[in-house]
């Protein structure tokens, strides 16, 4: 098989297959929120795509297709009920695709096969990807004591622990330069006072579309001390066995896996105050309310729909949940 692919992929998964292959994994996410987001939307909806689905469908639709990409990967069970359509509609354009499921039953067996599926597409063994995801391991734990400078040492801002983690979706495509400037960063960042931060907040859910969020809550006077699904990306269970360590990774699962992750990490982390993000039009709104009725904590739901700045609206009730809770 050719080496040195581009392939997109909708939503983290196991990359080391992808990194084993010799291949660039691009989590098309991140690439559309660095590039030109409204006119990808806008682009995806003259193409016939309906107002009312989700903006990182449209945005990845999109990105695809401008992306210079070999391949697309999309995650069909575990993540958008809308991943199988956006498949049909990149394979429409000439782009090949191929799937990833996380199995409904969260079993050794069944994420065993499904890894071993991947692999024979990529033609590597397990072998070739233990070896990709040793390399990776070393990053992941580089990003867990960044995440622990988040909220216990406070050397790191919630926007930053974000940033860097979320970005370990893909490690921006090339471990050994994220690898680098990470270290860079730390080093850095190692010099710091620590930072106030009061009230501590936690962000739940996945990375939002608003350009601004953190900004406005530290301007709030808070900063956010975990971030459930970015830190999720970073695999901060670092099981020897990669199965064991895909089945351990909880956004693909249901809200009481969350829950069994979140709960611990509110306590530890001493959270006074939770976040909770939904994209408009996406099915994950309805564990919003689960969240909300075990984290026992005050509670605030943000709804996003555009790659924006926070609207009027929802920065009035971002300001009201503060007033009342600081």
């Amino acid at each position: 098989m050719k080496k040195n692919k581009r392939i997109g992929f909708t939503t983290s998964f196991p990359v080391e297959v992808v990194f084993a292959a010799g291949h660039f994994p691009i989590d098309l996410n991140n690439l559309f929120l660095d590039c030109d987001s409204t006119q990808m939307i806008h682009a995806a909806e003259l193409k016939g795509f309906p107002r009312t689905v989700c903006g990182w469908i449209k945005g990845n639709y999109s990105t695809a297709l401008a992306s210079n990409l070999d391949e697309v990967i999309g995650i069909t069970q575990g993540d958008c009920s809308n991943a199988q359509s956006l498949l049909d509609m990149i394979a429409e354009e000439g782009i090949p695709v191929w799937s990833f499921s996380f199995p409904n039953r969260r079993t050794h067996e069944d994420m065993d096969r499904e890894l071993r599926r991947l692999e024979e597409h990529y033609e590597v063994d397990r072998a070739d990807t233990l070896k990709a995801k040793a390399r990776l391991d070393e990053i992941r734990r580089k990003l867990l004591v960044l995440d622990e400078w988040t909220w216990n040492q406070r050397l790191v801002t919630g926007k930053e622990n974000h940033l860097w983690l979320v970005s370990s979706s893909d490690f921006n495509g090339d471990p050994d330069r994220f690898e680098g400037e990470l270290d860079a960063f730390m080093q850095e960042a190692a010099k710091r006072d620590p930072m106030p931060a009061k009230p501590r907040c936690a962000f739940l859910g996945v990375p939002p579309i608003y350009r601004d969020m953190y900004d406005l809550v530290r301007d709030l006077g808070g900063d956010v001390v975990f971030n459930e699904v970015q830190r999720q990306f970073a695999m901060p269970h670092l099981a020897e066995d990669i199965v064991e360590q895909y089945l351990l990774y909880t956004y693909p699962y249901t809200i009481k896996e969350r829950l069994e992750d979140i709960l611990p990490q509110l306590q530890q982390r001493k959270v006074d105050l939770v976040l909770s993000y939904i994209q408009s039009f996406c099915h994950l709104q309805i564990d919003n309310i689960l969240l909300k009725k075990y984290t026992g904590l005050p509670f605030l739901t943000l709804e996003g729909d555009q790659p924006e700045p926070m609207d009027n609206r929802a920065l009035l009730r971002l300001e009201s949940f503060f007033e009342v809770h600081s």
